[in-house]
């Protein structure tokens, strides 16, 4: 599944991976935050989520979540990149 279609996906799974105070700023409609410093505690909200896009402020902590969530057994993973060029793929 390419990233427009897992942004538009009836069953997206949206994280912003930013700290609280950048999420509280503005983020992705429908986006839920678990900053990239929580994702160990907060693995269990993945699980049997599909598809999931990560996201944050320019990609380099999305990719991080990304490799993260794949280390751990969560392949259907996508890392979106910038939370503003997600925003702007959905519909």
């Amino acid at each position: 599944m390419n990233l427009q279609d897992a942004i538009n996906s009836r069953n997206a799974f949206l994280v912003d991976v930013r700290t609280p105070s950048e999420f509280a700023g503005s983020s992705v409609k429908g986006a839920i935050n678990i900053p990239l410093d929580r994702l160990p505690q907060e693995l269990a909200q993945f699980k049997g989520k599909d598809p999931i896009v990560v996201f944050c402020l320019s990609g380099g902590r999305s990719g991080q979540a990304h490799a993260f969530l794949q280390q751990n057994g969560i392949f259907n993973v996508i890392n979106g990149g910038p939370w503003s060029y997600v925003a702007t793929l959905q519909h």
